[in-house]
């Protein structure tokens, strides 16, 4: 990779805010459920919706920054099966590796949607699902991959080439994407292979199908097994 120009670690760019701030909501009002006194009344499980349409909005002010994101960077077709295949695979590995040595903390079940009755509600269902398998995946692979992976590489990430990337910064960015979710060793298999689709093609899109493969797949298997934990 040609030397860049040095840059700042601790300045970040308008690039780089574009990409986190995303994130940064969803995981803050992720949070915020969590505090919300009981005595409010809120059904918290509908806080999932606004979240999803608030990253959604912010995600739609930002994308014409997103080059990486832009029509000339998709995919070819055979780029896009090995992304459909990726996405499953991670799918299958991940609803197997729930051991409790394999988390961290307790998997609790967190998101069920079903009313007094212990009937579905197919709104809150949908609402979810569409926010797992759309808006989740664009959100997360501009954080994880395109921003922090080749930030790592360099803090003029932009001009980073995610094939030139090296091994360290593939593997600090998945530790610290492991760090985010309960089931880590899962993670770490969905980090690397999400990684390793954004290097081998260079176009973030691939990561991106990959993700909301297995975030689709995970949704739906969650609904028909009724395995709530892993929502």
């Amino acid at each position: 990779m040609p030397a860049l120009p040095p840059a700042s670690p601790l300045a970040l760019s308008p690039a780089a805010l574009a990409r986190c701030i995303p994130f940064v909501v969803f995981m803050a009002l992720l949070a915020l459920r969590g505090y919300l006194p009981a005595g409010l009344g809120i059904d918290t499980r509908w806080i999932y919706g606004a979240q999803t349409l608030i990253v959604a909005a912010l995600l739609a002010w930002y994308w014409r920054g997103y080059g990486e994101l832009a029509r000339q960077n998709l995919p070819e077709a055979r780029e896009v099966g090995w992304a459909v295949v990726v996405g499953i695979a991670v799918f299958a590995v991940w609803v197997r590796l729930d051991a409790p040595w394999m988390q961290l903390g307790s998997a609790t079940a967190s998101f069920v949607p079903l009313d007094d009755a212990g009937q579905p509600i197919w709104t809150l269902i949908a609402l979810r699902l569409a926010g797992a398998a759309l808006v989740v995946p664009v959100m997360e692979e501009l954080f994880w991959r395109s921003f922090l992976m080749r930030w790592i590489e360099h803090p003029g990430f932009e001009r980073v080439d995610p094939q030139t990337v090296g091994l360290r910064a593939v593997l600090l960015s998945t530790f610290v994407f492991t760090l985010a979710h309960t089931l880590w060793l899962a993670a770490v298999v969905a980090g690397l292979a999400y990684a390793w689709l954004y290097r081998r093609s260079g176009k973030l899109w691939t990561a991106v199908i990959a993700h909301a493969v297995t975030n689709a797949l995970l949704g739906v298997w969650v609904i028909w097994t009724g395995r709530w934990e892993f929502w």
